[in-house]
C-alpha cells in the first residue's frame, strides 16, 4: 500500500516526521499554503507517482462551537465557497452559472475513522469579520474552513486516487484574536492521531504483502 501524506506546511506534521524518522512508511508532499499551490503540487506529483491512499493533514478554523479546540475531525465534504459570482446581495455558485462544480468529497478509501465527520469550506481569505462570517454561515452552514481542503479533494478526484482529509481545530472563526488560538494543541492532537493511523496502516500493508485481503481500518 503506497501512501502519500499531504500538508500545506511542514510544521503542521513535524512531530509525525520526527516520530518516524528515516523509516517513514509513506511519502510526504508539502504543497505550500492555498488552493492554487495545493492543486498544482498534487497535479504535478500525481503525474509522476501512483498511490493507494492520499491523506491530507492540517489545522483549521471552526465555525462550529460544539467542536472543541484541538479536536481532530474528518472532512467529508469541502466546498470552494468563493467560486462563483456576486449577484447584488446574492451569490451564484459555479454550478448556478453552469461552469463546473464547487463541492467535493473523498473517494473510496474504505477507512472508518473514529472522529466526527464535518463539512468544510476552502477559502482564499480566512474569515475574520462578523458580517462576512454571518453571510457565509447563512449561505453554506460550514463547520470548518481551510485554505486547501477542496483543492486537495479536486486533485485526488481528477487523478482517481483514494483520499481522506483529517484536520484539527486550532481556533474558532471570529474576529481575528491570536491569543485565543490553540495551534500547539491542534498540531499535537493531529499528529498523535495520524501516527496511530499510520501505524495501523503499516500493519495492514504487512498483512496485504503476505496475501491478506483489505477490508477496513
Amino acid at each position: 500500500m503506497n501512501i502519500l501524506l499531504v500538508a500545506a506546511t511542514q510544521p503542521e506534521i513535524q512531530p509525525l516526521l520526527d516520530y518516524f524518522g528515516d523509516e517513514k512508511p509513506f511519502d510526504v508532499l508539502i504543497t505550500g499554503v492555498g488552493m492554487v499551490a495545493t492543486a498544482f503540487a498534487l497535479g504535478n506529483h500525481f503525474a509522476q507517482n501512483k498511490y493507494d491512499l492520499v491523506i491530507n493533514l492540517g489545522i483549521a478554523g471552526s465555525f462550529d462551537r460544539s467542536l472543541v479546540l484541538g479536536e481532530v475531525v474528518e472532512v467529508e465534504e469541502d466546498i470552494l465557497s468563493e467560486l462563483g459570482a456576486e449577484d447584488g446581495n446574492g451569490f451564484l455558485t459555479i454550478e448556478d452559472l453552469g461552469f463546473g462544480e464547487s463541492r467535493f468529497r473523498p473517494i473510496g478509501t474504505m477507512l472508518f475513522l473514529p472522529v466526527k465527520k464535518v463539512r468544510g469550506i476552502t477559502v482564499n481569505t480566512v474569515h475574520g469579520d462578523e458580517n462576512s462570517i454571518r453571510k457565509i454561515t447563512k449561505r453554506l452552514q460550514p463547520q470548518l474552513e481551510s485554505m486547501e481542503g477542496a483543492a486537495f479533494f479536486y486533485a485526488c478526484k481528477n487523478s482517481m486516487v483514494p483520499s481522506v482529509q483529517i484536520r484539527s481545530v486550532s481556533n474558532y472563526v471570529e474576529k481575528r484574536s491570536r491569543e485565543n488560538w490553540k495551534i500547539g494543541l491542534a498540531v499535537k492532537n493531529l499528529n498523535d492521531f495520524a501516527i496511530g493511523l499510520l501505524k495501523k496502516l503499516s500493519l495492514l500493508r504487512c498483512h496485504l504483502d503476505h496475501g491478506g485481503n483489505f477490508h477496513s481500518t
